[in-house]
């Protein structure tokens, strides 16, 4: 017997697969696009990635497994320009507030004025103010909760008197306050967590401690509107939650059904109607947005 025959051979070992190069194919067009590694986490979790499966790739969580990706996604040689974000940071929050000042201007001018359309003209600015975040959801204009959120405005103020409109049109503004607040909290939050679960539980108070700001200024404009609180302000939370929902949570049209069962509901000629349906989409609310994907970035590429 020869020595090669007294050797076994043993098979050699196939190396084991790049799980994280499949998923980075899979995900190529999230990665390239993303500006930071924060932006692929948010964009895996949208996809059902969470971190006990992130372990499936050799990582302990979502945003280890993010900051793979971004490292080895290919990207242009030419850094970013670091001075044209900056110069146009100023300019669009200033006119963000402008355009949230203007329904409540406007509702409190006509009504002041005593002209006879005061009424219309606040549920048309309400409308406006929530269709106008909208644009950021995906670039898509859900139609039908905007549709049903003129109807409930305008069917409450035909119920309770345009005051209501009125004092919806005031909140528009301290609304636009604590939604930006919120988004920007939120989003460093979400730059100091590691783990989805860590942001989730960062994100929850958050989010309560916005809709209980906003709920206590929404009662300050119906007060000032003359408007009656038990039916202005579970209104003013409804719309206040539909905007967020709108330019947070609903990328994709994931939650505009919900949205437009909510304020369906509160077409209902019932005292309780809009109270009730304002639970059922805090609800909704407060596990979506607890998401880290419901918080990233978003191409604002409007004029």
């Amino acid at each position: 017997m020869s020595v090669e025959e007294a050797v076994p051979v043993t098979p050699r070992r196939r190396p084991a697969g790049d799980p994280v190069k499949a998923l980075l194919h899979r995900h190529r067009a999230l990665c390239e696009r993303a500006v930071d590694p924060l932006e692929i986490a948010a964009g895996l979790e949208a996809h059902g990635l969470t971190d006990r499966t992130a372990a499936r790739f050799r990582h302990r969580d979502v945003f280890s497994l993010a900051e793979e990706l971004y490292a080895r996604t290919p990207r242009g040689d030419a850094p970013p320009d670091p001075v044209g974000p900056a110069r146009t940071l100023a300019p669009q929050a200033l006119r963000r507030l402008g355009y949230a000042l203007l329904p409540g201007a406007l509702a409190l001018g006509a009504s002041a004025a005593g002209v006879a359309w005061a009424g219309p003209v606040a549920v048309a600015a309400v409308v406006a103010a929530l269709v106008w975040p909208g644009r950021t959801a995906g670039g898509r204009f859900p139609g039908l909760a905007h549709l049903l959120a003129a109807l409930t405005v305008g069917w409450a103020a035909y119920r309770h008197g345009a005051d209501l409109a009125v004092g919806l049109a005031v909140a528009v503004l301290p609304g636009y306050l604590a939604a930006a607040g919120y988004a920007a909290r939120a989003r460093r939050r979400l730059a100091g967590s590691r783990a989805l679960e860590e942001f989730a539980a960062g994100a929850r108070p958050l989010f309560l401690g916005a809709v209980t700001l906003f709920t206590a200024a929404a009662a300050g404009a119906a007060a000032l509107a003359g408007a009656p609180l038990a039916e202005a302000v579970p209104l003013a939370v409804l719309l206040f939650l539909t905007r967020l929902l709108l330019s947070h949570g609903a990328r994709g049209g994931a939650h505009h059904r919900p949205v437009a069962a909510a304020l369906a509901l509160a077409l209902v000629p019932a005292a309780a109607a809009a109270a009730v349906a304002a639970a059922g989409l805090l609800v909704l609310a407060v596990l979506a947005l607890s998401r880290a994907s419901a918080h990233a970035p978003v191409r604002d590429d409007r004029p």
